[in-house]
C-alpha cells in the first residue's frame, strides 16, 4: 500500500478506513525496560511466530482522536484518561505499563508529524490514534511475553454521522460481552473478538447493533455494541450501567460531568433493567467514534421499546452532544485539563 498524500484526500467524505501515514511510533520492551521510541515510516511490525499476541491475545489497545479547531490549531480531548485506562488495561495482562506521561507525548509525536492528516475544522472529520501494546518474542508457553512493543498510528476518519445524528434501533443478545471478573474492564483485543458474531446476528436482524446484559442473570444492560449505554429519565437524571464487566468510557464519564455541571441533570451509576426501559424518555450509546449514538429503541423477547423517537434526537441528548464536540473541537470552553493542545 503506498503511503497516503494529504493533498489527494477529500475531507468530507473520509469513512473509517485504514490509511498508511508517513509516521507512527514504535517502542521495545526488552530486559525490564522500555527504549525511548522514535517515530518510523514503517507501518509493519515484525514479530516472532511465536508472540504470546498471537496465541494467547496478550495485547491492549486505546483509541482517541485529535480535533481542528477553528483557528487552525490542533488539541488532544482528554489523552490522559487513556493513558491511565491504557495503563490499567496493560497490568490486567501482566505487560509492563508504558509511562502514562510517555504516553500522551507518543500521541503527540505521531501528530505533529501527521499534522497534514488532520482534518480542517468544519468538515466533521478528526484524527483517529490507536495506541498499542503487544507481547512478543520467542514464547510457546502460558506465560507473560519476553518482550513488548507499544506502538501509535493514525489515520483521518470522517464525521461518524452524515447530515446529523440519526436514531438507532438494538437488539438484546443472548450471548456476554466478558464475564463480571474477567477482562470487561480492559481494552483488550478478546472481547472485541467475541463480539463479532453477535453484532454480525443483530446487523442480520436489521438492527445497529446489539445490546449485551448482565453475564450473571440478563437481566441488567451493560454496553450497546461496542460503547457504553446511557439514559435520560423522565426526571431528568442522566443514568449509565455500573458493572464489573464494563469498560470505563472517557467519553462517558466527561457525559456525567457535563450532565450534571453544564446541563444541572442529575446522574446515576446503577442497574439499568432490561425490564424497566420506560424509566428512560431518551437512550443513546457512548464512545470515542461516535461520541453519541442515539437509540430510537431496543428490541427483547420480541417487543420493541421505543424511547423518543425511531427518527429524532431527543432534545438532551442533542444538548450533550454538541456540549461535548463543542468541547473538542475548540468552540465551548473546556473544563480544566480537558484539552491538550498539540505544538
Amino acid at each position: 500500500m503506498a503511503k497516503a498524500d494529504a493533498s489527494k484526500l477529500d475531507w468530507n467524505n473520509l469513512g473509517f478506513a485504514y490509511m498508511d501515514l508517513p509516521y507512527r511510533f514504535l517502542a521495545t520492551w526488552k530486559d525490564g525496560e522500555w527504549s525511548d521510541g522514535e517515530l518510523t515510516e514503517d507501518n509493519t511490525l515484525h514479530i516472532s511466530e511465536a508472540s504470546t499476541i498471537l496465541h494467547y491475545g496478550q495485547g491492549a489497545f486505546e483509541g482517541l482522536k485529535a480535533y481542528r479547531t477553528p483557528d487552525n490549531k490542533v488539541q488532544l480531548f482528554r489523552p490522559d484518561q487513556n493513558a491511565k485506562r491504557f495503563h490499567n488495561s496493560c497490568e490486567r495482562l501482566l505487560m509492563p505499563a508504558f509511562p502514562e506521561d510517555k504516553f500522551v507525548e507518543a500521541v503527540k509525536k505521531v501528530v505533529k508529524a501527521n499534522e497534514d492528516f488532520v482534518p480542517p475544522y468544519g468538515t466533521g472529520g478528526t484524527m483517529y490514534l490507536r495506541p498499542l501494546m503487544i507481547g512478543v518474542g520467542d514464547q510457546i508457553g502460558v506465560s507473560p511475553a519476553p518482550e513488548y512493543l507499544f506502538t501509535v498510528f493514525a489515520q483521518p476518519v470522517g464525521a461518524y454521522f452524515k447530515g446529523g445524528m440519526t436514531p438507532m434501533n438494538f437488539t438484546t443478545s443472548q450471548f456476554d460481552r466478558a464475564a463480571h471478573k474477567g477482562t470487561g474492564e480492559a481494552k483488550v483485543g478478546g472481547n472485541y473478538a467475541a463480539s463479532l458474531l453477535p453484532h454480525k446476528n443483530a446487523a442480520e436482524g436489521g438492527f445497529a447493533d446489539c445490546v449485551y446484559l448482565d453475564p450473571v442473570e440478563h437481566k441488567k444492560i451493560e454496553e450497546a455494541g461496542a460503547a457504553n449505554f446511557f439514559g435520560i429519565t423522565k426526571d431528568d437524571v442522566f443514568v449509565t450501567p455500573k458493572s464489573p464487566s464494563i469498560l470505563p468510557s472517557v467519553t462517558k464519564y466527561s457525559l456525567l460531568w457535563l450532565a450534571e455541571h453544564r446541563l444541572g441533570l442529575g446522574t446515576e451509576e446503577g442497574d439499568v433493567y432490561i425490564d424497566q426501559l420506560d424509566r428512560f424518555k431518551e437512550a443513546g450509546a457512548c464512545g470515542t467514534a461516535a461520541v453519541i449514538a442515539p437509540i430510537g429503541g431496543i428490541e427483547h423477547n420480541g417487543n420493541l421499546h421505543v424511547f423518543y423517537s425511531e427518527t429524532e434526537v431527543g432534545p438532551v441528548t442533542q444538548k450533550l452532544y454538541d456540549e461535548l464536540t463543542g468541547i473538542q473541537f475548540g468552540t465551548v470552553e473546556a473544563p480544566e485539563n480537558w484539552v491538550q493542545q498539540v505544538d
